[in-house]
């Protein structure tokens, strides 16, 4: 299992803390109310790349140098985790390759450069970008920086106990899946602070491979991985992360991609906060649950508010009643 000891996750919010204070916890009346009970919402758009990996990248790369490491780093993205190798990396005096695949997010793959990487596009999806990207480490002598780690598992649980020492105790909170470190992060702070509080995962229906592996305890594949949650659109699942899963977690609820729209729009009308598709996957994972959360408290991890406008734009403009706030 991939999980991390109280003791790690202090030592890494000793470090975070040194580049940002975390990010907020609030309960929003106007999204409480209309999904009918007391929800919290993690506030991880809120951090200096507007997601939660940025957490991650700052321990990988102190825990490279802190091992002498000064050769350049590679890594494969959707977006979020690049820019959190890129932001560690140039704070660290190392220069950061990132591999993204063709079509990828313009405004993600801008904000990587911006943060000083150098951006290689390569590869259909994520998966082609990642063998892609190892093979270059091995033939240039860079460092691979996966995507799953255990040091990656460690920064991003500070937000797990960010979360669960300034709500009050939740019954359950909805964590989406990628690659797996949020939700082993989320688990590791759980189980660091002897909380009750029931974990679920979150996937796409059209990426599907850790629900399938949920249900089926171990590592299944997918041949594809389409959906508007980029940050979601993983075919190969990480042994270590579904282990973890399968042992520390309720259940794995899926979602459609219209269901993470109409989240999209919720979180914009009822709390003027944009979240990108991984981000609302966990408001649409809970609205589907609503009607057997009646008189609960549920979390939602806002992971992330990196959407392109031309999207963002897309998904505001489609007409949805059920997201209007109530007259």
């Amino acid at each position: 299992m991939t999980t991390v000891s109280k003791q790690k996750l202090e030592e890494a919010a000793d470090l975070i803390y040194g580049v940002f204070k975390g990010t907020p916890q609030y309960n929003w009346p106007l999204l409480s109310k209309h999904c009918g009970l007391e929800v919290w919402v993690k506030h991880e758009n809120h951090t200096p790349i507007g997601a939660f990996k940025v957490r991650g990248g700052l321990v990988f790369i102190d825990d490279y140098r802190k091992g002498g490491g000064d050769a350049g780093v590679i890594t494969a993205t959707r977006g979020n985790h690049g820019q959190s190798i890129a932001l560690a990396a140039a704070r660290a005096g190392i220069k950061s390759t990132i591999v993204v695949p063709e079509g990828n997010s313009v405004e993600k793959n801008a904000a990587m450069k911006a943060f000083g990487a150098e951006l290689v596009v390569h590869g259909h999806d994520f998966q082609a970008s990642a063998e892609y990207a190892m093979a270059r480490a091995q033939d240039e002598k860079l460092a691979m920086v996966p995507s799953f780690d255990s040091r990656l598992v460690q920064g991003v649980g500070t937000y797990g106990m960010e979360f669960f020492a300034n709500a009050p105790e939740l019954d359950r909170v909805y964590v989406p899946i990628g690659l797996g470190s949020g939700i082993c992060g989320v688990v590791s702070a759980r189980d660091a602070l002897g909380l009750k509080t029931k974990v679920y995962g979150v996937v796409m229906e059209g990426a599907p491979a850790y629900g399938l592996s949920f249900k089926a305890g171990h590592p299944i594949s997918t041949n594809s991985a389409e959906t508007i949650a980029d940050g979601m659109a993983c075919r190969v699942p990480v042994p270590e992360a579904v282990e973890t899963i399968c042992k520390s977690v309720e259940d794995v609820v899926t979602v459609t991609d219209e269901d993470v729209r109409h989240a999209m729009r919720v979180y914009y009308t009822h709390t003027h906060n944009v979240a990108e598709g991984a981000g609302a996957a966990p408001l649409a994972a809970l609205l589907k649950d609503r009607d057997a959360l009646q008189g609960k408290r549920a979390g939602v991890v806002l992971s992330g508010g990196n959407v392109d406008m031309s999207l963002f734009m897309g998904v505001l403009s489609a007409a949805d009643p059920a997201a209007a706030p109530e007259q």
